[in-house]
């Protein structure tokens, strides 16, 4: 049998309603109101249920699922824990006089059995959500790392047309001017340009 250790607090009075149970009733209502208490918490540990905040498709919150259930899971439900246990213990003014004003448990130790094997399991789940968040950060990073890449290649792409797209603006406007004569003439300014900075000139003879 594995126990599981609890630390907290149980405050209590004696209920004025109820001395004779308090001081007749039992030899030691102190002991037996623990008892009672230890009892009702092993049994709402024992079916403990974590809340559920999933919803289903209809919109209906999804039922408890005990399946699972860890001490981590009761670990994070003290309040809902410390609450049905103010709720169960109410009745311990009728039965041995004692009214408890409140009941805090503030921690739960593993059993010491499968204390280093809970600590494995924490360390591994630990290790395997850094290595999760390294390798979506690392993917995130390459996500940035391209989408800059194409910006940058949009941008050079951009700078090579924008010069082509000006000159062909200024032909049409010359050819609307100066007619047809005038596109020709400029080719043909063009091309003495191109051969006075060239080397070397091949020029084909037609038979």
């Amino acid at each position: 049998q594995l126990n599981t250790g609890l630390t907290g607090q149980i405050r209590y009075r004696v209920s004025e309603r109820n001395l004779y149970a308090y001081l007749f009733g039992v030899r030691k209502p102190i002991a037996h109101v623990m008892g009672y208490f230890v009892s009702v918490l092993r049994e709402r540990i024992a079916n403990f249920e974590a809340p559920q905040a999933r919803s289903d498709s209809a919109g209906e919150a999804a039922g408890p699922d005990t399946a699972g259930i860890s001490i981590n899971d009761i670990r994070k439900n003290l309040r809902d824990l410390n609450e049905h246990m103010d709720q169960e213990c109410r009745s311990s003014a009728a039965r041995y006089g004692i009214v408890l004003d409140a009941s805090l448990i503030t921690g739960i130790d593993p059993p010491p059995e499968v204390e280093s094997a809970l600590a494995a399991i924490n360390t591994a789940y630990n290790q395997v959500s850094s290595d999760i968040s390294l390798a979506q950060a690392g993917a995130d990073q390459k996500i940035v790392q391209s989408k800059r890449a194409v910006e940058i290649e949009t941008l050079k792409a951009q700078a090579e047309v924008e010069p082509l797209e000006r000159m062909a603006a200024q032909l049409t406007d010359l050819k609307k001017v100066g007619g047809p004569a005038a596109l020709q003439a400029y080719v043909r300014n063009v091309r003495l340009a191109l051969f006075d900075q060239a080397q070397q000139v091949f020029l084909e003879v037609k038979p």
